[in-house]
């Protein structure tokens, strides 16, 4: 949702060092509120209410020589050291491909994917009561200060990419690479491999992961599979997840979607599954999520078990 465009000529065209043009901003953001709550055996977390605290100031342009140039900053009110949080430069180009420099919140090959089918449950329960802490370098995360390239056009449908991490003294560079389908109608396929340097042996390995959706009339079904092979067995991680969604008219929509993690430290899987609603209307969305955890921690105690619902309103204007 565009809040206001700004004009920044000056301020463009000094970010924007390649360019002598001037450039316009564009703030954007997110005008929402949520209310929800977990509960549990022994657990009353009460009911919390939260709102949109980021906007985006992002801005592109084509120069003399035919580069596209687009610069984006994130600014997070919840970060009072730091406010700037994803920010990164693209020069692209239909010869070039695309190359996106990422001070913060870049991609990798394998966290390219974004979410998993379901869209990262278990990230609502991370850490709640001793859960596991699911993939800590995983689909949901990005790096830092790396790059990622887009390979310009083979074939329709066929896109190829890459990512590229040096990590200095702390630990290896890290690289990956991945290809998407999308050269069929409503069917779309990715697979990605990446290095994972973390600087400890035991934690050090590689991550693969897919992703296969297939959208037919109203409903979309995908499935996404990462697996987190580390040195140490102990360390190894694979999350599976399932989803299907349903478009009952403009306005209304369904899903429900399902994730296993199984973590090489614990017993049990932890399992995890979402039932969504929405309803869209004159500038306004309404969603509805109820959630369920089991054997967050790894185990099968009953206190770790637990349910979560929330109901949020975004707003466009």
């Amino acid at each position: 949702m565009n809040i206001k465009k700004v004009g920044m000529t000056a301020l463009a065209a000094s970010l924007v060092s390649m360019s002598a043009h001037a450039g316009e901003m564009t703030i954007s953001g997110a005008a929402s509120v949520a209310v929800g709550g977990y509960s549990a055996e022994e657990l009353n977390a009460g009911t919390t209410f939260s709102m949109g605290n980021q906007f985006t100031v992002s801005g592109s342009g084509e120069l003399d020589n035919g580069l596209n140039i687009a610069l984006s900053f994130q600014l997070d009110e919840t970060d009072s050291v730091n406010p700037f949080d994803d920010h990164s430069i693209t020069i692209s180009s239909d010869e070039l491909g695309s190359i996106k420099f990422s001070g913060h919140g870049g991609s990798s090959a394998v966290s390219s994917m974004d979410a998993t089918a379901a869209g990262d449950i278990w990230d609502g329960f991370d850490g709640v009561r001793g859960g596991v802490t699911g993939l800590t370098h995983g689909m949901s995360g990005g790096t830092d200060n790396n790059i990622f390239y887009t390979a310009p056009t083979l074939m329709d449908g066929v896109s190829i990419y890459g990512h590229y991490n040096p990590q200095g003294s702390q630990a290896e560079s890290e690289t990956g690479i991945g290809i998407n389908y999308t050269g069929i109608e409503g069917l779309t396929l990715k697979y990605a491999q990446s290095d994972e340097n973390t600087g400890t042996t035991t934690t050090s390995g590689d991550q693969t992961a897919w992703h296969v959706s297939y959208a037919i009339g109203p409903v979309t079904l995908a499935a996404t599979q990462a697996d987190y092979d580390m040195d140490a067995a102990s360390n190894d991680k694979e999350i599976s997840s399932y989803s299907i969604a349903y478009t009952v008219s403009d306005e209304i929509s369904v899903s429900y979607g399902t994730e296993a993690l199984d973590d090489g430290n614990t017993s049990s899987d932890a399992e995890y599954s979402a039932l969504v609603a929405s309803y869209t209307a004159g500038g306004m969305t309404l969603t509805a999520k109820l959630e369920e955890a089991e054997n967050i921690d790894g185990s099968t105690n009953s206190n770790a078990d637990f349910e979560y619902w929330t109901v949020s309103a975004a707003f466009a204007f």
